[in-house]
């Protein structure tokens, strides 16, 4: 065994867990105690500096610049109570993750002296270098200037010494380059066309708010064994591994007793979460060894997001500590569940309604079911631009497989439900109903809460479910940004509310009762979109034929369902509402497609690497063994001894030639369609060329890898294997 691998697994028998102690506090006690929230407000602001801030979250007003100098000075007061030494402008720029640059609070005087200061201007804005994020030929190098601006609807927030502000990110000419500026037009576009369908159900609905509840899934593995895995390291996936003898086919690890070394780091990035005013609450081990889940109560969209960002980051410095690191590839092992990002989506009113969860009258339910059939068509309308958003190198491995949805777009309602939308089409005319179907059809939306009570059922194949009081998309990719899929989720629904609204009061004006008006267009919405709603197994060969009768797209790979972005029909759709412009999308499109390339370019690289300087070696270091072993062999036996007895090891001499052989040959020509496809004049081109020439070639290698990992002993395999990093000690 390499002495790099005897070392790591020493260092892994030797691990004990680390145990952390917060003092026995309840939760209640320390939530929030790192956050500039409003107990943190109200004790440093003066009353009218806190009316502009509260004013700011909930009603979208500015905070004049004189309010935010009183804002910095209070908020550098607070968080140098607490030892904070700097600030950054947290933010969220294409690249997927976040952003920061710390600045100390401290400026140079005269005299050599130094003073603690924090302005409004440094609050409200700052100048990162626009060209050196990705920015899809918005900001080129010579023009590098953008801003980053203060965001007062998230609280700043406390972590290590450094007080954080979450914040925009735009160029100079003022186009988004980040996550968070679209998903705040979005929202505030659902909120504008959601309230104003509200007005027909009841009048003191003024704000509607998009709420998200999302489902981390990740994977752990011992920081020793990840250090000797380059591959780990630089993609967050294993190229290379031979499925173990046991893996998840006993389904004993789903919410399995979790390991102790395990159970204390939950704890301890539990307890910095809550500080920082995550609402963690469910943690358990999922379907594949190694793998784990943690959850928080939903908030409201754009601070969930933050939430979950800042989550994944605590994650991983905490995880550091406990002598782990935390995998969050969508699928980081071969042959085991890959992690998603579940994401649960609702609205939510000013008066305390979740408009997707039944009521108690026809009335109430009325409502509900127009919410609820408009974004069922919103999906219908807009689904390759829902997989587009969930697109990724990463998410293409793991959409499809055993625990994933798949790749084509579907709503699954469960069967009560999707009864309930069926009466509703029969009974619905284009005519005036009758007194009869009207009674009739009121007393059956009237029964809904009890027909949902017991029956919200699930349907793990459905890339996007109702699950009784919110829709669940559960195809968003375990390291994405929540804030692409929820900006494209809020932007199709206020263009299909804003539609509705259209189409109910044009029957009004034609002097169509408003009931009736509604019942009507719902049906019509209902017929539509039916082609979407699908019950069954999607993961089954029968649903791709159906799909593809219906007029369903199924786009397995990245690059063809990023093509969904740039459609006349999604440019106007963002467009329309006010959320990205044209170039500003377009610029998206670009970033994700050479995103793309770059990942599976870095991967091609990797992969001819370890190849060339660890796995070829080490089979050829293993062979030579062998050889010497027969050479013996046939100096000491008979000729017909021999041949006997030395066959198994020729077998093996003959199999290690032919295999490296092959990996040889495969990572040859890998390279040279990767240069190929580096000579090609687009983006476009570039990343289909290395999805169906460069790509193909990575599972023909690992075959034959993962062949000689199951020859060459383990004395002289250079790689954990799955066995050893799979199973926790």
């Amino acid at each position: 065994m390499s002495t790099r691998r005897v070392l790591a697994m020493q260092d892994v028998v030797k691990r004990t867990p680390i145990e952390f102690n917060n003092n026995n506090q309840q939760v209640s006690q320390y939530y929030g105690s790192n956050v500039f929230g409003l107990d943190a407000m109200r004790e440093f602001l003066s009353e009218e500096a806190f009316n502009s801030i509260q004013n700011s979250m909930h009603q979208g007003t500015i905070v004049e610049r004189k309010m935010a100098d009183q804002v910095a000075a209070c908020m550098k007061a607070w968080a140098q109570s607490k030892g904070v030494t700097h600030y950054t402008h947290w933010f969220q720029p294409l690249s997927g993750a976040t952003a920061e640059k710390h600045d100390g609070f401290f400026e140079p005087i005269e005299g050599g002296r130094a003073i603690e200061r924090f302005s409004g201007n440094a609050l409200v804005q700052q100048e990162p270098d626009a060209s050196s994020f990705p920015n899809g030929g918005i900001r080129n190098t010579f023009e590098a200037r953008g801003y980053t601006a203060w965001d007062p609807t998230s609280p700043a927030f406390i972590w290590g010494e450094t007080l954080c502000i979450p914040t925009i990110f735009i160029s100079y000419t003022g186009e988004s380059l980040d996550f968070k500026t679209p998903l705040l037009k979005s929202l505030h576009a659902v909120d504008k066309a959601a309230t104003e369908v509200c007005q027909y159900f009841d009048k003191n609905v003024t704000k509607v708010i998009a709420t998200l509840g999302w489902e981390q899934e990740y994977f752990l593995v011992d920081s020793a064994l990840y250090n000797i895995r380059y591959d780990l390291q630089q993609t967050g996936r294993t190229l290379f591994g031979h499925a173990p003898a046991k893996g998840q086919q006993l389904e004993d690890h789903y919410w399995g007793s979790i390991p102790e070394r395990v159970s204390a780091f939950m704890r301890d990035f539990e307890y910095e979460s809550h500080l920082l005013g995550i609402p963690v609450r469910t943690r358990h081990n999922e379907v594949a060894p190694a793998q784990f889940e943690c959850a928080p109560v939903f908030e409201e969209t754009n601070l969930a997001v933050d939430h979950n960002l800042l989550l994944m980051d605590v994650m991983e410095k905490v995880a550091i500590r406990h002598n782990f690191r935390v995998l969050m590839h969508e699928k980081p092992y071969a042959g085991v569940n890959g992690s998603g990002k579940h994401n649960n989506w609702s609205l939510a009113t000013n008066t305390g309604k979740n408009l997707l969860s039944p009521g108690k009258t026809p009335k109430t339910n009325l409502q509900f079911l127009t919410f609820f059939v408009n974004t069922v068509k919103a999906v219908y309308e807009h689904g390759d631009l829902l997989r587009a958003s969930i697109a990724s190198a990463n998410n293409d491995h793991r959409l499809g497989a055993n625990e994933a949805p798949p790749a084509i777009m579907s709503v699954f309602l469960g069967e009560q439900l999707s009864n309930v939308l069926d009466e509703l089409e029969k009974a619905v005319h284009n005519g005036k109903m009758s007194p009869e179907e009207k009674t009739a059809l009121k007393m059956n939306i009237g029964r809904i809460p009890d027909i949902l009570l017991d029956n919200t059922d699930r349907n793990r194949t459905s890339p996007f479910a109702f699950t009784g009081n919110k829709f669940e998309f559960r195809a968003v990719g375990s390291s994405a940004n929540c804030g692409g899929p929820m900006t494209v989720l809020n932007a199709i629904m206020a263009e299909q509310l804003v539609s509705f609204k259209k189409d109910v009061d044009a029957l009004i004006h034609k002097k169509v009762e408003k009931d009736e008006a509604i019942f009507q267009v719902l049906k019509k919405y209902i017929t539509e979109s039916k082609k979407i709603r699908f019950e069954g197994n999607g993961y089954g060969d029968a649903w791709k034929a159906e799909a593809k009768k219906r007029g369903l797209n199924n786009i397995p790979t990245t690059p063809g369902a990023l093509e969904a972005m740039i459609s006349k029909k999604t440019l106007n759709m963002f467009e329309s509402q006010g959320i990205l412009n044209h170039r500003e999308q377009e610029a998206r499109y670009e970033i994700s497609i050479e995103t793309y390339t770059k990942k599976i370019q870095i991967e091609s690289r990797i992969i001819a690497d370890m190849v060339n300087n660890q796995i070829i070696p080490s089979a050829l270091n293993y062979q030579k063994g062998l050889v010497e072993s027969v050479r013996g062999m046939k100096d000491i036996m008979t000729a017909a001894e021999f041949k006997t007895v030395a066959k198994t090891q020729l077998e093996l001499i003959k199999e290690i030639s032919e295999r490296v052989t092959v990996i040889k040959n495969e990572a040859h020509l890998m390279t040279e369609e990767r240069k190929k496809a580096n000579n090609l004049d687009t983006a476009k081109k570039q990343a289909h060329a290395y999805c169906e020439k460069v790509k193909p070639y990575f599972d023909s290698i690992r075959y034959n890898v993962d062949k000689l990992e199951g020859i060459v002993d383990d004395a002289t395999w250079p790689l954990p294997k799955y066995r050893e990093m799979l199973y926790l000690r």
